[in-house]
């Protein structure tokens, strides 16, 4: 779902720029009261936890790739305006470092995974959980619902953006300038990977950290979708995140298993590929046997440039073993993460205390 570079036009790009910066500026304002010191370790854990989460590649239908975003649980204990916040964190470094997603699609992605993910997982997490126990299986069961139907909504919203393209903007010819497949293509090239398997992925691991929280720390789930407005709970976000760090940390250590799922995720294709026969091949295959177009869309060419990423496809070049420089590459990621986010801490509580004493 990481749309790249070229894929959608500069008018569908700035449309979903200002599409998520209104789920942004509404996130902030929300949080703003809370976002110091006491709650910034919080946003930066599930933003980590959404990073390393989205590493782990499954195989799909028609020989393309998919993963699980992570936005439900985010969503579940931080409620939909902090997840939107911690959603785009992680996609904002895998776009500027990895080159995973687009710069002028990054406000689509966010759209997409964060603001989209974030807002139907509480939709359906909520009802569905309505007042049962916090300790109940049902409370489980409703979160797994919540992750399934929330990366499908979002992985929806990517295939009409890409299914949009070839009927609003093409050449006098007729000819795409952007995503080559129209809304007959996109979408089932899409969906039928995410209900079959990525959003199965998203469930269970959504159910798993519920359902670790459960034993772990009944505090995140009790906060549920206001702990950054609780005063109490946020005394203890520092304490409650150690628990979901442990969780990313082992998550870490078993990064390099992403790279065994061969192939690339549906309409991430670079310029570079479409033009190979070989990989032109592939994607016609993952596209119900539709060719692509003879050239490379021109639009799609020319803005595929925009940004060139220092470690494209998590592979540092000084790194010969693909498992190994994926291995570090997710943990540059979480270590930037975890130093924007004391950074910050530092800041706020600097903040505080001087408001604290005047």
């Amino acid at each position: 779902m990481h749309i790249p570079d070229g894929y959608l036009s500069p008018s569908t790009c700035a449309v979903l720029y200002a599409c998520a910066a209104s789920g942004w500026y509404a996130a902030l304002r929300r949080v703003k009261r809370s976002l110091g010191s006491r709650t910034i370790p919080l946003i930066s854990v599930f933003a980590a936890f959404s990073f390393v989460v989205m590493l782990f590649n499954v195989p799909l239908p028609g020989g393309t790739t998919g993963h699980a975003v992570g936005v439900a649980v985010a969503a579940i204990v931080l409620g939909p305006s902090a997840a939107i916040l911690a959603i785009s964190i992680a996609l904002a470094i895998q776009a500027l470092f990895f080159g995973d997603g687009g710069i002028t699609t990054f406000g689509a992605n966010c759209f997409n995974m964060a603001v989209i993910g974030s807002l139907v997982a509480y939709g359906v997490y909520r009802p569905c959980a309505a007042n049962s126990d916090v300790r109940s299986r049902r409370r489980v069961w409703s979160a797994a619902i919540a992750g399934y139907v929330a990366i499908n909504a979002a992985a929806l919203a990517t295939a009409v953006e890409f299914g949009i393209q070839p009927a609003l903007f093409h050449d006098a010819a007729g000819t795409p300038l952007y995503a080559p497949y129209p809304l007959r293509i996109a979408i089932p090239a899409m969906m039928v990977g995410h209900l079959t398997v990525a959003g199965l992925a998203e469930a269970v691991i959504t159910a798993g950290m519920v359902s670790y929280l459960q034993h772990a720390d009944l505090g995140l789930l009790r906060a549920e979708s206001v702990p950054l407005l609780q005063a109490e709970f946020a005394t203890n976000a520092v304490r409650e995140s150690r628990r979901i760090w442990w969780v990313v940390a082992l998550l870490l250590l078993a990064t390099p298993l992403g790279v065994l799922a061969t192939g690339t995720a549906w309409g991430e294709w670079s310029a570079s590929d479409l033009s190979d026969p070989r990989v032109r091949a592939e994607i016609a295959t993952a596209s119900r046997s539709q060719e692509l177009p003879s050239a490379t869309p021109r639009g799609l060419e020319r803005m595929s440039t925009v940004w060139t990423a220092p470690f494209p496809g998590y592979a540092p070049k000084f790194v010969k073993s693909p498992a190994f420089g994926y291995l570090l590459s997710a943990l540059f990621g979480v270590g930037l993460l975890i130093a924007g986010s004391l950074a910050i801490a530092a800041i706020a509580k600097r903040r505080d205390r001087a408001e604290t004493q005047t």
